[in-house]
């Protein structure tokens, strides 16, 4: 059963798989004024990821092969692995591994087999997946390496172009010489790509101010320079617009990953007229807000679900800590709380996942308290095992007395030790029901055969049976002629014809609950009548059949006198059940009246049992001295 619950909780999980990615929003851009130089206040916000690419519709895989045929195709391909779609592959295989491993163990229990002894089978499929994911790994490493480098030696070209800008500032006439060499350099400063992230707004600073520099010394071709601040314009306003239109896209990280890429153009762009500086960045920067903010609103909502979800799963940790640590005192208890955990384990899969700091330990804390659990379990029916096979042996043993005794004639001594051993058979523990049935099946036919054959011998007996009938019904009579009696000795009448009643042997037995009742009633009518009590009746009745107790063997009233104690062990017990209970129950209302007295009648009827009980001991610890 254990198995089964680790498949249920993720188990089969090995490496944990993590849906979420927490991703940090862009930082908004922030205007910088710099009076002293024409620039444009444009701290541009650091490079996007690499990997990060606009969201396309997922495809979703039916079986675990299309997947692993997949993950195939991208650790021996030439395509670089992507992130996202690496984490994916990942999620939908192991959730296909899980619902297959469910299947199996259902289908395992729906056949009969015994959940304790299941096993799970080495699966080819999941080790050839961890293997291609292994390769992937390491491409990925590989190709992170390279991209580092290559964005070091991006970031040597754009320090070489700066410089180069540098050197053409020094007069106006230098810049107007130098002209065309700059639109080639800002030409291969757009081709060169990504550079270090730290580093990149420093250097687009750094670019920005010395191309703006150079402008503002350019005075060869005013003309030239108006257009090229035109056409800037243009670039940037089309930018602005796009930006802006992002606001409606409903797939918020999609807007986000454009955004990203309209910051890279944008800076790619060269300057715009000074007077027209402050404008077009504002919109720009208005338009990209939009899109931050609901980029962070975004990744709130998942982390405010995400804390939610810790909630949730903290309280299932603690309902399952709390049924782990109930005592189960049968298997029934032990069935009642396995559906409780798996109850809470199905409702845990319907949860998302925890915070990324805490879902591997909330897990694991969950899962500890259900291991704990089915371990002691597992033990407790290992240990139940042994108990049936010694309660089966046990039985096994009394069945072949009963057949030695099965075809004995004597009938009243091999009577009583049958019945006897039926009492025996009663004070041993469950065995499996099956077994159970078979053997007291087995029993009961080797008992029924001695007594089916003593009442065929005993049939001549009946003429008797109906003479102690006469006799009894005679002493009814003359009962109730002393109920009508008034007079001193009545309660001394009553005890004689008593004496005389149980002296009488055996009746028919379909007449035996007829004269039964009828002696009772008058008798019960007598008693209330000399206001003898109940208790003192049934006192009366067991002091009397003491030495018929007696007579059924040397420990037989001592066997009776740890039984009266065990039922009164049981009867203190539910008075301390009642008064505990008692304590609890508000008084206020009419209906709370009512239950608190008939609570209060219930605990007096239990003490007057248990005086009766103790009554019944002191009997017998007489009994015993007069022996003695």
């Amino acid at each position: 059963m254990m198995n089964s619950q680790d498949n249920a909780l993720e188990k089969g999980l090995n490496e944990e798989i993590k849906e979420e990615v927490a991703q940090t929003p862009v930082e908004e851009p922030v205007a910088e004024s710099a009076p002293q130089v024409e620039t444009e206040e444009a701290e541009v916000p650091a490079e996007a990821p690499a990997e990060a690419e606009e969201e396309q519709p997922r495809k979703v895989y039916e079986t675990k092969a299309e997947i692993l045929e997949r993950v195939r195709e991208i650790a021996h391909g030439d395509e670089a692995p992507q992130k996202d779609e690496v984490d994916y592959l990942k999620t939908a295989f192991y959730k296909l591994h899980v619902a297959e491993r469910e299947a199996k163990l259902k289908a395992y229990i729906d056949g009969g087999g015994d959940p304790e002894q299941y096993q799970i089978t080495p699966d080819e499929a999941e080790e050839a997946f961890k293997a291609e994911m292994g390769i992937i790994k390491e491409k990925r490493a590989k190709i992170f390496k390279e991209q580092e480098a290559e964005k070091q030696e991006n970031l040597t070209k754009k320090l070489a172009i700066i410089d180069k800008i540098k050197t053409m500032i020094t007069t106006p006439e230098e810049a107007n010489k130098s002209y065309k060499e700059f639109q080639t350099l800002q030409q291969q400063w757009r081709e060169i790509k990504n550079v270090p992230a730290e580093k990149a707004n420093e250097l687009w600073r750094n670019y920005q101010l010395y191309v703006e520099q150079f402008y503002d010394m350019l005075r060869l071709n005013s003309e030239a320079r108006e257009l090229d601040f035109k056409k800037n314009l243009e670039a940037k306003t089309r930018l602005c617009e796009i930006a802006e239109k992002l606001a409606d896209e409903e797939d918020v990280i999609s807007a986000f990953h454009q955004l990203q890429k309209l910051h890279q153009e944008y800076r790619e762009i060269g300057p715009v007229a000074k007077e027209q500086r402050e404008e077009i960045w504002n919109r720009f920067k208005a338009a990209s807000t939009v899109i931050n903010k609901r980029h962070q609103q975004h990744f709130e909502g998942i982390r405010a679900k995400e804390e939610d979800n810790l909630v949730r799963k903290t309280a299932l940790c603690e309902q399952v800590e709390a049924i782990a640590a109930a005592e189960n005192k049968g298997s029934g208890d032990w069935e009642k709380h396995t559906k409780q955990i798996i109850d809470l384990q199905t409702e845990w899969k319907t949860i998302g996942f925890a915070p990324q700091k805490m879902n591997v330990k909330i897990f694991e804390r969950f899962r500890a308290a259900c291991d704990d659990f089915f371990g002691r379990k597992a033990e407790y029916f290992r240990t139940l095992k042994d108990t049936f096979k010694e309660n089966a042996d046990k039985k096994r043993a009394l069945i072949e007395k009963a057949k030695a005794l099965q075809d004995s004639t004597e009938w009243k001594s091999t009577g009583d030790k049958l019945i006897a051993l039926q009492k025996e058979w009663k004070t041993i523990g469950m065995v499996p029901k099956k077994l159970g049935d078979q053997l007291w099946e087995e029993f009961l036919g080797a008992c029924n055969k001695f007594f089916e054959a003593r009442k065929a011998a005993g049939a001549g007996q009946h003429s008797e049976e109906y003479g102690n009938l006469s006799k009894k019904r005679e002493v009814i009579e003359k009962l109730k002629a002393v109920a009508e009696e008034a007079g001193e000795n009545i309660q001394e009448k009553v005890q004689q014809l008593v004496e005389e009643y149980n002296a009488i042997g055996h009746v028919p037995f379909k007449e035996k609950d007829k004269v039964y009742e009828e002696y009772h009633a008058v008798l019960d009518k007598l008693y209330k009548d000399l206001n003898i009590s109940v208790a003192k009746r049934r006192l009366s009745n067991f002091k009397q059949n003491l030495k018929q107790v007696a007579e059924r063997g040397e420990n037989a009233l001592d066997n009776e006198r740890a039984r009266l104690f065990r039922q009164y062990e049981t009867i203190k017990q539910e008075v301390q059940t009642y008064e505990n209970n008692l304590g609890f129950l508000n008084a206020s209302s009419k209906k709370g009246n009512s239950l608190i007295d008939e609570m209060n009648r219930k605990v007096q009827k239990l003490k007057d049992d248990m005086n009766l009980v103790r009554e019944k001991i002191k009997a017998i610890d007489a009994e015993n001295a007069n022996k003695e």
